[in-house]
């Protein structure tokens, strides 16, 4: 916010104003510069007075002398108007329609099935040259990776489900939670099952990314119970085949449940009270916050996670 209510009719030409007749010294000197008339320096002036209660600059026989508040203002309006500059620098830095640009991000199959293609869709519409790898997450983000420059972004689970590093940025994406899903044919009749028929049926486990834990286990580790996992699929799709004509159970993020579980051969039931959910995350070396490319990645990332 402003000090003054006087400050919001100054405008960029004001500064510019200021900072020229400070160097010059010249009045005449800084229309030239310009390409302003006097009259439109001396305007300029008149605002900046008004605005810093100060005379700022006084008319000597050897030119504008600056006085001690406008010494003291250089400086400062040198700042914004580098900022400025890299405001505008930043905004215009990367063209993903210019030439061909490929990111690298590591990111778990809830990303690559949920996020992922709202993210090309929008690249195809507004015809981006642009490429997507996306490595496969691991037990933790890969932080050197990142450091280096080998990966662009990192997508996983939170909060406080993987390491976090100091050096690194953190946005959450989205929230969800875990429901169970079934067979049709062998899905109980209560809306929320309970701990103890969730702990007793048979379990067939997604592991969309590498790790020797995960969030149910954990929860159910915590109050000293485990489950019986009679199959582990590498995808939610297959994991949803291997349920098909059992009674097995199938814990599943919900978006991912309606997205990819068929309502004509699988109903869901609301997980046991207790079970927590969960973010997707994305994380970035702080370095590339003024990366214009990266900057210009992690918007996209962040609007087609609204579509979701």
């Amino acid at each position: 916010m402003l000090n003054s209510n006087v400050l919001r009719k100054l405008d960029m030409q004001d500064l510019m104003v200021f900072v020229a007749v400070y160097e010059q010294n010249s009045v005449s000197g800084v229309s030239e510069a310009l390409c302003v008339s006097q009259s439109t320096v001396s305007y300029c002036l008149k605002k900046l007075r008004a605005g810093f209660e100060d005379e700022l600059f006084i008319n000597t026989r050897t030119g504008m002398r600056p006085t001690y508040k406008a010494d003291s203002m250089y400086p400062h309006v040198l700042k914004i108007l580098d900022s400025i500059n890299l405001c505008h620098a930043s905004a215009s830095a990367f063209d993903p329609s210019m030439q061909p640009t490929v990111f690298n991000l590591c990111a778990p199959e809830y990303f690559e099935q949920l996020v992922l293609p709202h993210l090309l869709k929008r690249f195809a519409r507004f015809e981006h040259a642009v490429t997507v790898n996306v490595h496969r997450l691991e037990t933790d983000i890969p932080a050197q990776a990142l450091r280096d420059g080998s990966l662009d972004l990192a997508i996983g689970f939170g909060p406080d489900f993987h390491r976090r590093h100091a050096d690194f940025n953190v946005h959450t994406l989205l929230q969800d939670d875990f429901v169970c899903v079934f067979d049709r044919r062998a899905a109980p009749s209560q809306p929320r099952l309970g701990l103890q028929t969730f702990i007793e049926r048979r379990h067939v486990f997604p592991t969309p990314w590498t790790s020797t834990s995960n969030m149910v286990d954990g929860w159910l580790a915590q109050q000293a119970l485990q489950r019986q996992i009679v199959a582990r699929a590498n995808s939610y799709g297959a994991a949803l085949k291997m349920i098909s004509g059992t009674d097995f159970l199938l814990t599943l993020p919900r978006r991912i449940q309606q997205l990819l579980a068929d309502e004509n051969a699988f109903e869901r039931c609301e997980a046991p009270d207790g079970l927590p959910g969960f973010t997707l995350d994305m994380q970035w070396r702080q370095g590339t916050d003024q990366d214009s490319a990266n900057t210009w990645l992690r918007e996209q990332v962040i609007a087609a996670c609204a579509q979701a």
